[in-house]
């Protein structure tokens, strides 16, 4: 059975998100209504989203510096916003921030979702082609399959877990990838003992990695692991580690 999509929506208009987290629950979407910025950073720190659709205007954090908040958390994540405002400089300001969309008010909630629907299906499509087979160096990871090959080497199966967390990795390749995502996209609760599985997870990585010199998974204090692996035609870069 398929997952549904998680919505993030923040939306001061207290009727008008209502009324909008009802239609993409109607619509097989899981919504959590926020009703100010500092309330959706709290939310989306708690617990992954897949997108988040965000209104400008808010009161305590306006949309843009809530999206500036979780693109440091998960760049990855699509955003929409939502705006009455029609000004060319904050439409610019939207798609500088990384929108994947920019929605004025007023609007039908059909066209919601289907700017929805089609930024998911360029996302999962982008997900899927990049995780068949990800080149790190002189490895390649199926994360179909859950192999991790050398070039010239052995072929490992990993396990559930291990491949999970390196599939995280190798969509933040050379970005912080945050703990606290990462415990609660695989793990769901960020307790002390699945913090302690995910360092185990991370030393087993980091061990079968090992003979490649280029690749290498370190520890960004304070914020999480960084899978730093050499571009085409470049070296990776001398950089401090602190092992956990």
């Amino acid at each position: 059975m398929e997952e549904k999509t998680r919505i993030l929506l923040c939306e001061d208009d207290e009727s008008l998100g209502m009324l909008l987290r009802e239609y993409l629950q109607a619509k097989g979407y899981e919504a959590e209504l926020c009703s100010d910025g500092e309330a959706g950073y709290r939310e989306f720190q708690k617990t992954p989203f897949d997108i988040c659709v965000l209104d400008v205007m808010m009161p305590k954090k306006d949309g843009f510096s809530l999206a500036r908040d979780i693109k440091q958390l998960n760049p990855a994540t699509p955003i929409v916003f939502l705006t009455a405002k029609v000004l060319k400089e904050d439409v610019f300001e939207g798609f500088k921030l990384g929108a994947d969309d920019y929605i004025t008010k007023p609007f039908s909630m059909e066209e919601l979702t289907l700017r929805i629907e089609a930024i998911m299906r360029r996302v999962r499509s982008k997900r899927q082609t990049e995780m068949e087979t990800v080149r790190m160096g002189t490895f390649s990871y199926n994360a179909k399959k859950q192999l991790l090959s050398q070039d010239g080497g052995e072929t490992k199966k990993l396990i559930t877990k291990e491949s999970e967390l390196l599939g995280l990795l190798c969509q933040h390749a050379n970005e912080v990838l945050q703990r606290d995502f990462a415990l609660k996209t695989i793990w769901v609760d960020d307790n002390y003992f699945n913090a302690r599985s995910m360092d185990v997870y991370i030393t087993k990585l980091r061990k079968l990695l090992k003979p490649d010199p280029n690749v290498e998974i370190i520890n960004v204090h304070g914020k999480g692991y960084k899978l730093v692996v050499p571009t085409p035609g470049e070296k990776k870069e001398d950089e401090s580690t602190e092992e956990a």
